[in-house]
């Protein structure tokens, strides 16, 4: 064997992936808030020839050629998606929920003009930020007044605010996101001011479509931005929804050519079939990952974490934050949870320093992928006695993580998804 094959073994490539899909799939308590799992039936639909091919522009009016089926495939995709969410305008171009917004942000406004958002220490995105997309677009950025007691927008001292800056549009939504922002008010003194109002709905698009949280676009949000892979179970991906057809066009005139060439096609069948299952299960499943949110949220407070939001009932979406101050911190404690298979990530909370960042004071807890996989409340008691284990009595991690592992071997199916016949699976196997 030569050096590069020593260096470079193929082995050591395949037993990499191997080794991530054993322990992520099957060891884990997965419970990052941004992510989720596909259905089979989604990664059939995913796993096409149209990941290997270009079409850029729009359906029937492309610089390629051999896209007819895949003109047809993203006009579905759109009109299953508007029926979905009650839009009459969708465009899932943009290959993440950040290229949405990206899209968004440069379509209605210009340098130098002031935008205003749910701040960082609130749970706002990275993207909404002067760090991320809207500060590289050259906005100037500022951040909407926030009650940290309530944990949401302080809506009194906003729309002072809002009628002081005049913003060219306004950003709801983010990361950490426990409670409904206040769309509807927000919404009405944004069009005294001309101002455009934009939902960020990347945590709670599943939740929004299966009726258990309000709809942006319905309260007065002109336009919903979001990525299709949190509590909505699709591909990883991006979408830019309005009722305002004035509002959408330059949008969809800025996803392509500025921020998007081709648009990872084969994600377009699949982000279709994941919004399929939502038509017919998303109800259930969203009511579920709330259900499970809440009594993580009480199982962990009865065991002394100090979890917030406990006078509005800990949490309305798929997330729950924890305070680990105390504990040796957001950094340490997710560190800790990792060691016994159970991923979570550390986040700022509204009272943390920049100083923080590398350890701030929370956890971010996110339900929406074990809610897939069959947890109801009950298994919400016995992982939040993993926690306890693990930040609380101090146990040693590799002892917690064989009963997570023992744990997570009752939970090998799929749920809120379709069961496909021998023939459909055919039809789709490559």
């Amino acid at each position: 064997m030569n050096n590069l094959e020593e260096d470079f073994n193929i082995n050591k490539l395949i037993n990499l992936v191997h080794s991530h899909n054993e322990w992520r799939s099957k060891q884990c308590i997965n419970m990052i808030a941004s992510e989720n799992i596909t259905s089979k039936f989604v990664d059939l639909l995913y796993n096409n020839d149209s990941r290997h091919r270009y079409a850029e522009g729009h359906p029937f009016k492309r610089y390629y050629q051999g896209t007819k089926y895949i003109d047809e495939i993203e006009v579905l995709a759109n009109e299953i998606m508007s029926k979905l969410f009650d839009a009459k305008f969708v465009d899932l171009r943009p290959i993440s929920g950040t290229i949405a917004n990206a899209s968004t942000f440069k379509a209605l406004g210009k340098p130098g003009d002031t935008t205003m958002i749910t701040p960082l220490s609130g749970g706002g995105h990275v993207s909404h930020s002067k760090y991320g997309i809207m500060g590289a677009l050259g906005y100037n950025v500022i951040e909407l007044p926030f009650d940290n007691k309530e944990f949401n927008i302080d809506i009194d001292k906003a729309i002072k605010e809002i009628r002081k800056y005049k913003p060219v549009f306004i950003v709801l939504g983010g990361s950490l996101f426990l409670f409904p922002h206040p769309v509807r008010e927000i919404s009405e003194i944004a069009k005294e001011e001309n101002s455009v109002l934009i939902f960020d709905a990347a945590h709670v698009l599943g939740l929004i479509a299966g009726k258990k949280f309000p709809h942006p676009l319905k309260e007065g949000a002109d336009v919903m931005t979001s990525s299709t892979h949190k509590t909505f179970p699709g591909p990883q991906g991006g979408a830019v929804m309005s009722n305002e057809e004035n509002i959408f066009k330059p949008i969809r005139k800025i996803i392509f050519p500025v921020f998007v060439s081709n648009h990872h096609l084969h994600r377009l069948a699949a982000t279709a079939g994941a919004a399929l299952e939502m038509l017919y299960y998303g109800e259930d499943y969203a009511e579920q990952i709330i259900n499970n949110a809440k009594k993580l949220a009480e199982s962990l407070f009865n065991l002394g974490f100090k979890v917030l939001g406990e006078n509005k009932g800990f949490t309305q979406t798929h997330q729950v934050a924890v305070d680990v101050s105390a504990l040796g911190g957001g950094a340490f404690a997710a560190k800790a949870l990792e060691e016994a298979n159970i991923i979570v990530n550390k986040n700022m909370l509204p009272w943390d320093t920049p100083d923080m960042i590398k350890n701030p004071s929370g956890l971010r807890i996110g339900v929406q992928e074990i809610t897939r996989i069959g947890m109801k409340e009950d298994d919400m008691e016995i992982i939040a006695s993993f926690f306890e284990r693990v930040l609380i009595k101090k146990e040693d991690p590799m002892s917690v993580k064989k009963d997570v592992i023992e744990f997570r071997k009752q939970f090998n199916e799929i749920t809120y998804a379709f069961n496909l016949t021998k023939e459909q699976y055919d039809k789709l196997s490559v």
